[in-house]
């Protein structure tokens, strides 16, 4: 039977102002929405990149050289550092220049973004993929010495979130076997391992990334580090078509300068002035970022404790952790799954992310390699429950609050949260 003209009407009022509320709701979230990563650009950088617009040299020239000196004296010197594109191209160039090739095996771990894999495939050689550690999530350097082959030719670990891997142990095996050892350090500046920053280690090569969402940022960018006068000079001729000179020196020479030699088919590696420009700015503060992102950990740390969570490992006492990442992992029997949590977080405004889907389960990598999901089972275990919390420096107390709080929400909706002091990932 229909109901009353005057009924209907109210009803339909009410109707009415619920969709308008949820609508406003909406609305608010998306306004209000809490992104995973945003840099921390101050008024220095936007100076320092007008500066370079006004110069009238944009390309490579005077402030990527002085962002590489700036590096250098950052790292305490003894080093040289060159400024690319991206760590990508730093990897690359890396390999390249130990004379990684065709036939030629590269370990590294599945617990990686595919980059770290594809150069060595950029280079026809092939990656040889191990398990991490189920507390760090660093590679497992105790299953290293098990995957060298006569084919090894460089060990390639990745220092996952900030945390430095355990290096001592893969020096000595790189040692012992005659092989090298190239860092991807793109999470992990500025880390220490045994107090001496990542960079100033026995490796052969470290590369950084200075990409968006990292701790120091320049847009798009990465340097490679490394005391080998050999190996340096090799990089900066393929970072730039394999030309002889660099062609700032050409185009800043008062003398006729026009001539140069292509002695190899090099690469467009090279990192812009633009680019180098908000490096000089953010290299200056990476100590106050790193400090503040110590610090948002601790919060996160004492407000999650008590949840159905597992909390990341802190570094050892007398080093440093970068806080790239701040990473949780949900306890096994926690309702709702990973995907589920990351949706219903979302649902509350706040972005999460997953570090990393482990290489071998991408189809690339399994095709081109036979690989089975049950591979690796470390990796495969710690992905499946694996969250990335917000955590960047232009975040408030008041914003990880409300993260903890919507952390607390999904958690308790589902009947999950109960006592469960962890401060460590577990097997």
């Amino acid at each position: 039977m229909w109901c009353k003209p005057a009924v209907c009407a109210a009803f339909a009022r009410i109707i009415f102002l619920i969709l308008v509320a949820y609508l406003w709701f909406k609305l608010s979230l998306m306004n209000n929405f809490l992104p995973f990563a945003l840099p921390d650009i101050g008024e220095e950088e936007i100076a320092e990149v007008v500066d370079s617009l006004r110069s009238g040299w944009l390309t490579t020239g005077p402030k990527t050289q002085k962002f590489e000196k700036d590096f250098v004296e950052f790292l305490g010197g003894e080093v040289q550092a060159l400024a690319v594109n991206s760590a990508t191209a730093g990897l690359h160039l890396a390999l390249e220049a130990l004379g990684v090739g065709p036939g030629d095996e590269v370990i590294t771990t599945t617990y990686t973004f595919t980059a770290t894999a594809g150069v060595i495939r950029h280079l026809g050689a092939d990656p040889v993929f191990v398990d991490i550690d189920p507390r760090t999530f660093n590679i497992d350097a105790e299953r290293i010495e098990q995957a060298i082959t006569p084919r090894t030719k460089v060990i390639m670990p990745v220092h996952f979130a900030g945390l430095a891997c355990d290096m001592d142990p893969i020096l000595e095996v790189a040692r012992r076997h005659g092989l090298k050892v190239v860092e991807d350090a793109a999470h992990a500046l500025p880390s220490t391992y045994r107090g001496r920053l990542i960079g100033k280690l026995e490796s052969d090569v470290t590369v950084y990334s200075f990409y968006a969402t990292k701790t120091v940022t320049t847009g798009e960018g990465g340097m490679i580090v490394t005391s080998n006068r050999e190996i340096a000079d090799r990089c900066r001729i393929m970072r730039l078509h394999g030309i002889s000179r660099d062609a700032f020196d050409r185009y800043t020479s008062t003398k006729p300068a026009w001539h140069y030699e292509v002695i190899a088919p090099g690469f467009k590696y090279n990192l812009t002035d633009l680019a180098a420009s908000i490096g000089i700015q953010q290299l200056k503060k990476a100590w106050d970022f790193q400090k503040k992102r110590e610090r948002m950990a601790a919060i996160y740390d004492s407000g999650l404790v008590d949840l159905p969570v597992t909390l990341p490992p802190k570094a050892p006492d007398g080093d440093t952790h970068s806080w790239h990442l701040y990473v949780i992992r949900l306890d096994d029997l926690v309702k709702p799954g990973r995907n589920e949590f990351i949706q219903q977080m979302a649902d509350r405004g706040i972005g999460c992310s997953v570090h990393f889907i482990p290489l071998h389960l991408h189809p690339y990598w399994m095709n081109t390699y036979n690989l089975q999901p049950h591979d690796f089972p470390v990796s495969r275990l710690a992905y499946e429950r694996a969250v990335s919390l917000p955590l960047y420096t232009k975040m408030t107390e008041a914003d990880q609050q409300r993260v903890m709080t919507a952390v607390r929400d999904v958690l308790s909706v589902q009947g999950s949260v109960v006592t469960s002091a962890s401060s460590t990932f577990n097997a």
